[in-house]
């Protein structure tokens, strides 16, 4: 089991805090620390207005969240980096040579789904509205998968190749 949880993507204000917060809410069996982070992030930023709104309307704290890096300091321990795009997961892996390659995934393929998660930004609140909903399948199934200690048995062996889903 993992003992801590990092959701990563560009700019660490919108699908990255929804991700943790949707997991915070569903809660594990054992605990774990569950952070977001960006790849980009030049000063901290308050989450997207549109992901807070679809955030509060579904029911999840927002409260305070300012976005922040990843630091090598985040990759540490027994750590699982979920990024929502292979470019994403690319980039942790050129940035930090520490990076474990099996402990870094794309959430979607780390949990059996085909498509990834699609950036929003810029777009209506409905589209930001279906980004939380394909973030709250995705993420239930991460719960299940980590709850039941299936870790292994989900992963396979793809994570190590360089597939381009154009």
């Amino acid at each position: 089991m993992y003992n801590r949880i990092v959701f990563v993507a560009e700019s660490g204000d919108c699908r990255e805090p929804m991700a943790a917060a949707i997991l915070e809410d569903i809660g594990l069996k054992q605990p774990v620390e569950i952070l977001a982070r960006g790849l980009v992030v030049l000063f901290p930023e308050p989450m997207n207005q549109k992901a807070e709104a679809v955030m509060i309307s579904n029911g999840l704290p927002v409260e305070g969240y300012m976005s922040s890096s990843l630091t090598e300091e985040d990759l540490e321990g027994d750590t699982l980096v979920l990024t929502m795009e292979e470019k994403q997961r690319q980039k942790v892996l050129e940035m930090f040579d520490g990076a474990d390659p099996a402990r870094v995934n794309v959430l979607t393929e780390f949990v059996g789904d085909e498509l990834e998660i699609v950036d929003p930004y810029g777009g209506t609140l409905q589209m930001y509205g279906l980004c939380y909903e394909t973030l709250l399948s995705s993420v239930r199934k991460l719960a299940n998968i980590l709850n039941e200690g299936r870790t292994e048995d989900v992963k396979g062996d793809s994570y190590g190749s360089s597939s381009d889903p154009a």
